[in-house]
């Protein structure tokens, strides 16, 4: 004669089995999203539209090798007296491969004290980063820097 609980029992036993071997079988593969280096000219463009840019005055700051690009520390200042008559407007900061290129847009004043912002971004892969910087008169100065990353972020599609 069966006890009540031994079927439970068996019951049990199958579904932690089953669910031990989905957890080992990957049901999903995660890669980064097709960003591409044209994505970041008309992220750019749609900025500066069709002034021209200029190197200089823009100070981009990111480590050139990154661990792991779920945190990477980037610090963008930009030189400038910071007066009502010259000062920065906006700083902004694009990536090549994230799947939105445009990572962050900052608007600043003449009472601001200073044109320097900091903060972290995640990286896809290994990239180029460029800051610009839009200036009281409408000009626009930039700087780029190429980072390798050896642990991706921002992986999106599933298969």
């Amino acid at each position: 004669m069966r006890e009540p609980n031994d079927s439970s029992r068996r019951r049990f036993l199958a579904m932690t089995g089953s669910a031990a071997v989905l957890g080992a079988t990957p049901l999903v593969t995660l890669r980064p999203a097709g960003a591409t280096p044209s994505a970041l000219a008309t992220a750019i463009r749609d900025v500066v539209g069709s002034a021209a840019m200029r190197a200089g005055k823009v100070k981009l700051e990111v480590p050139p090798l990154v661990e792991n690009g779920n945190t990477v520390p980037l610090l963008v200042s930009v030189s400038s007296p910071m007066t009502p008559d010259d000062h920065v407007k906006s700083i902004h900061v694009f990536n090549e491969k994230n799947p939105q290129p445009n990572v962050g847009n900052f608007v600043l004043g003449a009472n601001a004290g200073r044109a320097q912002v900091s903060t972290r971004i995640r990286l896809a892969d290994s990239q180029k980063i460029v800051a610009i910087a839009k200036l009281s008169d409408g000009s626009f100065w930039s700087a780029s820097v190429e980072v390798v990353v050896t642990l991706a972020a921002c992986t999106e599609e599933v298969i």
